[in-house]
């Protein structure tokens, strides 16, 4: 198990927003992360990185306890994060963003560099000297999965990736989790587009107000039509 998640319990001020959340995700797998908007999937993730510590419970990645550490020491323990709000730096350059996303003393046989997400992200190379705010929503998606790469993430956490992208851009960006995933990187995946989630995963956990109320394997929750109509469907 790469990352276990114990009951953990967020508040954003005096609103508590995960009630008791508990999920799992095994070395090696795609798991994603589903349910309507504002059931907290995205406070989940932002919680495993420390960005909205928990008030309680316990988050362990490869068993080591990370509640309490700071959110760059959490990135260097092997975890990525591609965020909704992609938030690249608009005042730096394509290749500037990307260099950013370098870890320190990283030992790993076969490292992202900007040469290979440029193989991936074409337009990105055209915008190499370009400032980050100069691009378009598509290519600032590009931009930060690009940037979590190049610290290669043991396990990545991608929060909505086909959010406002043009269709060709969604399966790019599907084709890409699948080779990461393909080449030994764990993914937990929060998505609003079913299809995709599911086209993906392995394993699925669904939220609904601040609680887990589904874990099974993707391809159960693929045959419940009265499961996702309850709990997915608007």
């Amino acid at each position: 198990m790469l990352l276990k998640v114990e009951e953990i319990n967020t508040y954003l001020g005096k609103s508590h927003i995960l009630q008791g959340v508990s999920l799992t995700v095994e070395k090696g797998c795609i798991t994603t992360l589903l349910g309507r908007n504002g059931v907290g999937k995205s406070t989940t993730l932002q919680s495993i990185m420390g960005l909205t510590p928990p008030k309680s419970g316990a988050i362990l990645f490869k068993g080591k306890e990370t509640i309490g550490l700071k959110t760059y020491e959490i990135c260097r323990l092997g975890v990525g994060y591609v965020p909704e709000e992609r938030r690249i730096f608009p005042h730096l350059t394509v290749r500037q963003n990307l260099m950013v996303g370098l870890q320190p003393k990283q030992k790993v046989g076969d490292p992202w560099t900007i040469d290979k997400v440029y193989a991936w992200f074409p337009a990105l190379s055209k915008r190499d000297g370009q400032k980050g705010g100069n691009l378009s929503g598509g290519e600032q998606q590009m931009l930060t999965i690009g940037r979590t790469l190049m610290g290669n993430p043991e396990l990545l956490l991608v929060d909505e990736p086909s959010e406002g992208l043009a269709p060709s851009l969604v399966d790019l960006v599907i084709n890409l989790l699948r080779e990461i995933n393909a080449k030994g990187s764990t993914i937990l995946l929060v998505e609003h587009a079913l299809d995709v989630a599911l086209s993906l995963a392995d394993k699925a956990f669904i939220m609904s107000k601040g609680k887990v109320v589904f874990k099974g394997s993707a391809q159960e929750l693929g045959a419940d039509e009265l499961l996702r109509k309850r709990y997915l469907e608007v």
